[in-house]
This record gives C-alpha cells, structure tokens and sequence, in this order.
C-alpha cells in the first residue's frame, strides 16, 4: 500500500466516524431512538454484540467514503462530487432490484408529472425481466401504439445504444423526451424477429376512464387505461353516468393497463365491494407481522349488487391486479380474457430528509389478494380463458378506438369495423346474460 494510500484510507475512516452519526440520525438509519432500558444482566449480554455492530457499520461506511474520495480526487475526468455522490446512490439501489432507484429533482418531477396524468415520450409502459426491457402495454393512440409496438415485445436499444442489463428507470429515461424530438427503437417480438421503428415523441396524455356506455340489454362498460391521480374520481361519475342508463350488469376491461397507485387502485375497489372488505394487503420484510391491510371504507356510491364481469390480459399488471384480484377473492367478479402480468412488488417514493428535491424509490414489499395469494412473478389466472391473437387484439383495439372517438388518428379503420370482433367482450356479455337468465330461475 503507498504512503497516499494509508492517508487516504486513514482519513476516509475517521472523517466517517466524526460525520455519519448525524446523518445517519437524520434518514433514520442505525442511530435509533433510545429504548427502555433493560435489566442488568441482558444489558451486559447485549452490549458487546450492539458494539460489535455499530462499529462494523461505521467501518463500511467508511469505505464507501473513501470510494467516493478518491473517485473525486483521481478520476481521468473531473467530475461534481455532488454526480459521483448520487450515482453511487443510484447503483446501489439498482443492485436491489430493477425497479428500486434513485430519482435526482428532474427524474423526481417527470414521475410526479406522470402521475398526474401527462408526459412526452412514446407511449409504453415497460418492465424487466429476465434482463430485457418488456413491454408491458402501448398507450393507445401514442406513437408506440401507431408503431405496431405490442404487449410482450422487447426493446432492446433506444438510438442505437443496447437496453440489456439496464433499470427501469434508465429504460423510460432514454425513451422520454420533448414532443417534436426522433427517436429510433429497436425492438424484438417474442418469436424472435427484429425491428428497427423510428418514432417521433409525442405529450403523452393519460385519461384514466374512457368508453364509458351502455351496451345494451342492461349492460354497462367502462374501460380504466391507467390507475393515477384522477381515476378514482372519474371511475365513481362513470357509475353514476351508467346508473341513470339504469344498468344492471357491468364489464370493466382492465386489459393492457400497466397499473400506477396503490391508493386509485384501493379507491375504485372500494366503489364496488361492501364496506369492510379487504382489497389487499401488503407485506415487507417481516412478513405477515408487518403488512399492512386495506379494506373498503366509507363511499357515497357501490354498486354491490351490480354482476361484474373484468377483462384482463398480459399486459394487465400492478395496480390492475390488486383490483381484479379483490374481486376474484371476493367472488364479486368473473374475470374473462388472459392470465395478466405478474407485476405486483410495491414501490414507495421517500424523499430525502436532507435533500426534499430527491427521493429513493424501494421495494418494499409485495402485494397478496384478500385469498393469500402472491400476485408477483405469478399473475392471475383468469375465471374464463379466452385467448386472442396479436393481430385480432390489435384489430380490436383499433375498433374500439375509433368507436370512442371517432375523430382519432384511425382515418380510414371505419370501412374495417364490420369484420372485426372483440371475442372477451363478447364472451363476458354473454355470461352476464346467462347468470341473469340462472337468477331468474
């Protein structure tokens, strides 16, 4: 070791010693408030191995410190300390798992943004797995959408630079942007072909409700695209739209939505289950000791006698699952269509005591349905399967836009409409028409 070096090492570990404490305090971290004190013999047991570990602590924050140190004095480029700082923050939460990160002011306001309903880019919504970047679902009507990009596909590089290996948050960096700007992606479908598509981003618009109608027959439809702020809100004038159509049956198609907050999940659920259900629960590290239970409370609106038939897909995951799986648990709906995506660990925004305008986002913990079930890396299967090709749910996609909003970007998809059926659809109007007809007998 040279002379620089034990300097180094010496002053990183004493310069961790005097200055961790308060910091430590201050994100709640080793330092804890002082317990009751215990009696004398357990006090002696315990005081060693507490020592023991405190100093162990201190020693590899120690190194960290140093690491950062001699980053800052002998890298070959200069960089801020305050970079060097936040990327080994970063790499460290990234380490944990691909959807724990760390979120610097501008990442910080991009996520709040977008969940508050708008943001530019392409229009996807993205996991990893198996260390690709899967495309859980398009946005409707988003460049992604109009590009032929499918739940499922892969998008291996943005601009040319690979996506392999990378977080989620670095994925949906590389792929945002300011509308107007290019982008080339290239993606990968599942039977292995290749495409390179160069797209334009776009704001981003997400309208949480849409196609709210009755079907006829008694059968009200309502589609939730997106779980963010306004959702709840927008679900519960939905139903009441719906209720003046005086329907008596209800399909609500959760097919490609990717998910978003707990707390709309939680709030739309609590519309339609009697008050005093469970929705989900939550459990970290500890398990069944530390979860935390929701359950439906107080609403102006259920409809708790209504028939429920929910259709999902692949590209229904998170906050989706939790609702379709409360009411699969509670025998409150049939779920018609496709097993959904297996995404349910639960992610929380922490900012930072020391820097608000910074937050970590961790996992910590999973999503369990009021049955027990575990819905991560699992999914849930649905009551009635019914599967459907890429081509005839993108062509149903297609109608059921251009049925929405028949002045969309879809010129000229009209003249397809007759020969184009949207089979789950179908499927759960006629099981609600037949459990009618088994109620009447």
């Amino acid at each position: 070791m040279s002379a620089y070096s034990q300097k180094m090492a010496g002053f990183g570990s004493a310069w961790a010693r005097a200055g961790l404490l308060a910091a430590l305090a201050a994100a709640g971290g080793c330092v804890a408030p002082r317990p009751e004190a215990p009696a004398p013999q357990a006090a002696e047991a315990a005081a060693p191995a507490k020592a023991l570990e405190r100093e162990a602590s201190f020693d590899d924050l120690a190194v960290l410190t140093e690491a950062l140190l001699l980053v800052q004095r002998h890298y070959v480029e200069e960089r801020p300390f305050r970079d060097v700082v936040y990327g080994a923050i970063d790499g460290m939460l990234a380490e944990l798992d691909p959807n724990s990160s760390f979120l610097p002011p501008k990442p910080l306001a991009d996520l709040e943004e977008e969940t508050k309903g708008s943001f530019g880019g392409i229009g996807v919504s993205v996991g990893v797995q198996d260390g690709g970047v899967k495309v859980i679902a398009p946005i409707e009507d988003s460049p992604a959408f109009k590009a032929g990009i499918h739940a499922g596909d892969t998008i291996t590089a943005v601009d040319g630079k690979k996506l392999e290996g990378t977080s989620v948050d670095e994925a949906v960096k590389a792929m945002r942007g300011e509308k107007g700007s290019p982008v080339k992606i290239t993606v990968e479908r599942p039977n292995g072909d290749k495409a390179e598509l160069a797209l334009v981003r776009d704001e981003i618009k997400l309208t949480p409700v849409k196609g709210v109608r009755a079907l006829g027959e008694g059968i009200g439809y309502v589609r939730i695209t997106q779980f963010n702020e306004p959702a709840v809100e927008d679900f519960s004038k939905a139903l009441a739209a719906l209720e003046k159509d005086r329907i008596t049956d209800l399909i609500i198609d959760l097919r490609d939505n990717p998910g978003g907050l707990l707390e709309s999940a939680v709030g739309i659920a609590e519309q339609i289950l009697p008050r005093g259900k469970e929705i989900v629960t939550v459990r970290g590290r500890d398990g069944v000791e530390a979860q935390q239970r929701f359950e439906a409370g107080p609403c102006e609106r259920r409809f708790t006698d209504v028939p429920i038939a929910v259709l999902v897909n692949g590209g229904s995951a998170s906050a989706s699952e939790i609702l379709a799986g409360a009411l699969k648990a509670h025998k409150r709906a049939v779920l018609v269509g496709e097993k959904t995506y297996g995404k349910a660990s639960v992610q929380n925004v922490i900012k930072l005591a020391l820097r608000p305008d910074c937050a970590v986002r961790l996992t910590t913990g999973f999503y369990y349905t009021p049955d027990g079930k575990l819905i991560h890396g699992t999914g849930i299967e649905p009551d009635v399967q019914v599967p459907v090709s890429k081509s005839e749910w993108r062509q149903a996609q297609m109608k059921r836009l251009y049925e929405e909003s028949p002045g969309s970007s879809t010129g000229g998809m009209q003249n397809l409409m007759p020969g184009v059926k949207d089979e789950p659809l179908e499927r759960a109007k006629d099981l609600l028409k037949g459990a009618r007809i088994l109620k009447k007998g």
